[in-house]
């Protein structure tokens, strides 16, 4: 038997941060009985990495992330669009309902440096409609009680004791980050300009332009320092998955250092440059974050000899290569992203567009998806999935429903993406995105919760819908929590369910429609350890003392059926990993003290294991 001493142990930066209560004295396994479902839903237990094209949860199980983009926290309102006219709840209880398993957040680096710096915007009353009126119970005068929230009660967690004065935004953004979690729904932020600006996304760069507030002029390292520090802040919530590090930098090539470019050199408007020193930055804080990193617009071409980024365009034979902003991944060939924490955690994410955006000239013909892949495509950013590089993301597609080319490109994007398991975050719910339109087409409420009427734009929903993670027979949603399903009508699924009892029988749309045993990552997967040796603590047997492990102890005891001996996971408990986990009074049983114990060795209240009472 092996005893584990902290020196021995592997212990990860989200475990070292956990907090937990643990009595004074302990002494029998009876003394203290844990939720398994709730301490498993807040044990930072939802993380994702990638492994080729793909993405993968803790289990080895391959995940999906299809969604939608929610766009306000980057404008002047600092808070998403809409929530003048519904209340918060209501509208992401549908969302979630209607099967969206993650949403991207659009947001000003101003906006996080206001947090940063401890001087938080309020978000603007322009920006949200919230009260609680009154505020307590009051004496009507006639000896009878008005209770709290009689006249109006919408948005009420937005808004201070007074029952009608609007919190800060960064209060507004943990709310925001509660309700996704309640509803299943994870999430994402994205950069989306420096400054907070409702067209702050037409400027080139992820520095260089002074905020509104005060005219702090926001630089590289600002830029990184706002997302690291929002990182570190954030690292113990599961439910906030990542970071888009620059929504579309862009840029023309005879622009130079006013434009984007993607190459080898530590220039400071090499993207690739910046955003890898980024990822790591914030990897540094939380090794679990992804990052979400999206092209630039222009590449050169090597039409001729000697051409140099910033040299003036040709009508014949241009220097350059032309893309939508943040499209373009030419560059990627020869200068990937490797971050020194490596490329487990690494997304890239294109934007694309179709015709009703703007006539490029691949659509300058009778397209097909083998035109699209010949002319654009392909060398643009689908040989990144195809050669199994690395996932994408497709953070931003959509358009209107035209009847015609537009719609056509829409389908034949969202059938590739089916096809090739292709993330993606449509744009946009929001109504008010002039280019494209939403999902919804009028959001309308009274002042109470539960008033808000969402007409969505159903024909745009139903092409879109396809390409949201669903069962092949029954259509039920798949989310990204392993125990909170996905909406609470019964639409939609948590992981676990879906693995325990969906993926072998029905399987899901991912991959254009296969059963699915999870597509396994063997680098996640349980080791077997030799059977003569007891490793306390390892329950999952990968050699290596996590959270993971006490996590899988609650589950085997919370949920028999799919994490048990006999479980029908494949992340299951062994028999051996049994005998490892029983840390608690070794002999006596796995029980959740055991999951306790592993906590409290993970974070230094005991130095070894495994831990016998007094």
């Amino acid at each position: 038997m092996k005893k584990i001493f902290r020196a021995a142990a592997a212990v990860s930066a989200a475990a070292m941060a956990l907090t937990i209560a643990v009595p004074a004295a302990v002494t029998e396994k009876k003394a203290v009985q844990i939720d398994a479902n709730a301490a498993v839903d807040d044990c930072n237990d939802d993380w994702l990495h990638a492994k080729g094209s793909r993405l993968y949860d803790k289990n080895g199980n391959e995940v999906w992330l299809t969604g939608a983009n929610w766009f306000g926290l980057n404008c002047i309102e600092y808070s998403p669009h809409y929530l003048y006219a519904g209340d918060i709840d209501d509208m992401l209880s549908e969302v979630a309902d209607r099967g969206i398993n993650v949403i991207r957040f659009p947001i000003s680096t101003e906006l996080i440096l206001s947090w940063k710096n401890g001087t938080p915007y309020q978000i603007s009353a322009g920006g949200m409609q919230a009260v609680y009126n009154p505020p307590v119970d009051q004496d009507d005068g006639n000896g009878g009680i008005v209770k709290a929230g009689t006249y109006g009660n919408l948005n009420k967690d937005f808004v201070e004791s007074d029952g009608k004065t609007l919190i800060t935004s960064d209060k507004g953004f943990d709310i925001i980050l509660d309700k996704c979690k309640k509803y299943g729904i994870k999430a994402f932020i994205d950069i989306h300009s420096p400054h907070a600006d409702n067209s702050g996304h037409n400027y080139n760069l992820w520095y260089g332009k002074e905020t509104t507030g005060d005219g702090t002029m926001v630089t590289t390292e600002i830029w990184q320092d706002t997302l690291v520090w929002l990182a570190d802040k954030y690292k113990n919530n599961d439910t906030l998955l990542g970071y888009d590090l620059k929504n579309e930098p862009h840029g023309k090539g005879p622009e130079g250092d006013k434009a984007a470019k993607w190459d080898g050199s530590t220039d400071e408007n090499n993207w690739a440059y910046a955003a890898t020193n980024c990822a790591d930055a914030i990897l540094d804080v939380n090794p679990n974050a992804l990052i979400f990193i999206e092209g630039v617009e222009q590449s050169l071409s090597g039409a001729m000899p000697g051409d140099y980024w910033g040299i003036a365009d040709r009508r014949d034979n241009s220097p350059y290569i032309g893309a939508w902003w943040g499209g373009n991944f030419r560059g990627a060939r020869e200068y990937p992203i490797k971050p020194k924490h490596g490329t487990s955690q690494i997304v890239y994410s294109p934007h694309d567009y179709g015709p009703s955006v703007y006539a490029q000239t691949w659509f300058d013909k009778d397209f097909t998806t083998q035109t699209l892949l010949d002319d654009y495509w392909y060398d643009t950013w689908a040989y990144i999935n195809k050669e199994e590089i690395a996932p994408l993301l497709i953070g931003e597609w959509g358009g209107h429903m035209d009847g015609a080319e537009n719609q056509k490109w829409m389908e034949l994007l969202r059938d590739y993406m089916i096809d090739n398991h292709i993330n993606h975050t449509f744009w946009c719910l929001n109504t008010n995105s002039g280019d494209t339109g939403g999902l919804w087409k009028n959001i309308s409420c009274g002042q109470q919760q539960g008033s808000t009427k969402i007409d969505w734009e159903e024909n745009k929903y139903a092409l879109m819908e396809k390409a949201l993670w669903q069962t092949s027979e029954t259509g039920k949603y798949i989310g990204l929590d392993h125990q909170r399903p996905l909406g609470l009508n019964g639409t939609g699924l948590s992981l676990n369910e879906y693995y325990g009892k969906y993926s072998s029988t029905e399987g899901s749309n991912l991959d254009g429609g296969t059963k699915a045993d999870g597509k396994v990552d063997p680098d996640t997967q349980p080791t077997t350890d030799p059977k003569d040796e007891v490793v306390y603590g390892d329950a999952n047997c990968n050699g290596e003392v996590r959270l993971n492990d006490a996590v899988l102890i609650m589950q085997a005891i919370g949920n028999p059926d799919v994490y048990g001996i006999n479980g029908s996971s494949k992340s299951a408990i062994t028999e051996h990993g049994i005998k490892n986990g029983d840390v608690y009074n070794p002999g006596t049983g796995l029980t959740n003290q055991d999951a306790l114990s592993v906590q409290k060795f993970l974070i230094n209240l005991i130095s070894e294991l495994p831990e016998k009472s007094e």
